[in-house]
């Protein structure tokens, strides 16, 4: 999943925002949902995905819980969640919609360019999209350059020099 964020805050266990982010949102944009990391309660289910996959959003983080799991897994829109409840949620609002929002410290403002992989998400602030997307191009092509197996290991003595670390010599076997 990569696209844009749209952000959301909402109250845990209500989801009256997350009705109007899903509105609101573009395609290929990513509905970054902070509801305080609360697991009481599910932000989204199987119905809501329906509606982000209808208006062709790239994915979904709930930072909060889900429901529905077994069909979020199967869906054809990616979704992140910090856990998985039967429990429905409140739509008593308020919220905030395209306000910053943070997930474990990591700060989220809308239009921040979000990647993800099965391992997990980042944030990219939008100033930063085109130096870190560089970057990363660079890192790719030199791991497809360089074999973990039979490339070149000198790296490693050079580090452990460089932070003053010593290696005693091997002995015996």
């Amino acid at each position: 999943m990569v696209g844009p964020a749209i952000t959301v805050k909402v109250p845990p266990g209500d989801n009256l925002m997350v009705h109007k982010a899903l509105d609101m949102a573009m395609p290929g944009m990513v509905l970054v949902v902070d509801a305080g990391g609360d697991l009481t309660n599910a932000i989204i289910g199987e119905r809501m995905v329906a509606v982000a996959a209808a208006r062709q959003l790239a994915g979904i983080i709930i930072n909060g819980a889900i429901r529905d799991a077994e069909a979020l897994r199967n869906h054809t829109v990616p979704v992140f969640a910090a856990g998985v409840t039967h429990r429905g949620p409140y739509k008593n609002g308020p919220g905030e919609i395209n306000f910053p929002v943070a997930i474990d410290g990591m700060v989220i403002e809308s239009g921040d360019l979000i990647a993800s992989d099965d391992d997990g998400f980042v944030c990219i602030p939008l100033r930063d999209a085109e130096t870190v997307c560089a970057l990363a191009e660079q890192k790719f092509r030199h791991e497809n350059e360089n074999d973990p197996v039979t490339g070149s290991k000198d790296w490693i003595e050079a580090t452990l020099r460089r932070i003053g670390c010593e290696i005693p010599a091997r002995t015996g076997g």
